[in-house]
């Protein structure tokens, strides 16, 4: 047990030393991406017959926009070693501060997803692998690809149309009045989640169904059963146990798929969290907000991968670092 503790730390070191170029090549192709698109932070002055040409070049000036692109990277690089992010073009606050301030609510929402997908995912998953000629599998293979099919922004919309609209039992969107209310903050909180969970628990009950499958045709869950185990022991703690290390990965790399999810969802809900400040700083292309984001989405998904390869070791001892 020393020894794979030992194992795990080793293999944890490494590949934090190898986070940091990795990311290094992240930011160089997120920045060139964004300052090379058409248009800039500018444009909503360039219509503006008040704005004189003089007025709009000492703005790109005070910006740092007239320098060339390697400047604006390396500027921007020695900053962000330091921890400042930059500011906002939008408002001049602090980027590290806007994110933080719309952090808590995606966390809220993707947390809340991604327990209500595992807890309906798994369940689905391991019944539909076992019950073969069950009628109740078929329906929920149907609802499960349904689940995938439909996109996201469709099924917010529908859930509005339905829930809020013509039934009246949830709202349209926004976080509620006082925060401090913990069923007005649930009470709004179910739609979003719902949405937001919806394609996740079709992936994963999939994952977890074709696992299930290869798994309970393997020799050990054979011999399980020879040893006059019950069928719940067998399914549970031997077929699923195993089953579940490619869930594992799904799950690793979903937390940054959710960011992206989140995104479409909290600009349907009005959700105000880092996938609708995504939004907004794109729209006003808010340089600073978005390579912020961006490397923080980027930095979620080196941690996504490293938490899966672990705790692939927890699933399954015979693997080793």
């Amino acid at each position: 047990m020393v020894g794979y503790g030992v194992g795990v730390g080793v293999y944890i070191v490494r590949r934090l030393l190898g986070l940091l170029p990795l990311l290094l090549g992240m930011s160089v192709i997120l920045f060139l991406l964004l300052h090379l698109a058409p248009g800039g932070p500018t444009d909503i002055y360039a219509d503006n017959p008040t704005v004189r040409p003089e007025d709009l070049a000492a703005i790109k000036r005070n910006l740092g926009l007239t320098d060339p692109l390697p400047t604006q990277y390396v500027k921007w690089l020695r900053r962000m070693v330091v921890g400042d992010w930059g500011r906002s073009y939008k408002d001049g606050q602090p980027v590290t501060a806007t994110i933080l301030g719309r952090l808590p609510a995606t966390l809220e929402l993707m947390f809340t997803a991604t327990l209500i997908a595992i807890v309906l995912a798994i369940p689905i998953g391991i019944f539909t692998a076992t019950r073969v000629h069950s009628p109740v599998r078929y329906v929920l293979n149907v609802f499960t690809m349904l689940g995938i099919s439909v996109p996201t922004f469709w099924s917010g919309l529908l859930v509005i149309l339905l829930f809020s609209v013509k039934l009246g039992w949830l709202p349209a969107g926004g976080v509620g009045g006082d925060q401090f209310n913990l069923g007005d903050r649930i009470h709004h909180l179910v739609g979003p989640a719902m949405v937001l969970a919806a394609v996740n628990v079709a992936g994963w009950a999939r994952y977890v169904h074709s696992s299930m499958i290869e798994a309970m045709q393997a020799e050990y869950v054979r011999t399980a059963r020879a040893k006059g185990l019950s069928e719940r022991i067998v399914v549970l703690r031997h077929a699923f146990r195993n089953a579940s290390i490619p869930v594992i990965t799904l799950l690793g790399l979903q937390i940054p798929g959710l960011f992206s999810g989140a995104l479409v969802t909290e600009v349907i809900f009005s959700w105000p969290g880092v996938g609708r400040l995504i939004t907004e700083s794109l729209i006003g292309r808010d340089y600073p907000v978005l390579m912020g984001t961006f490397m923080l989405i980027a930095l979620l998904v080196i941690v996504g991968n490293l938490l899966a390869d672990v705790l692939y070791g927890v699933a399954n001892p015979q693997i080793r670092y």
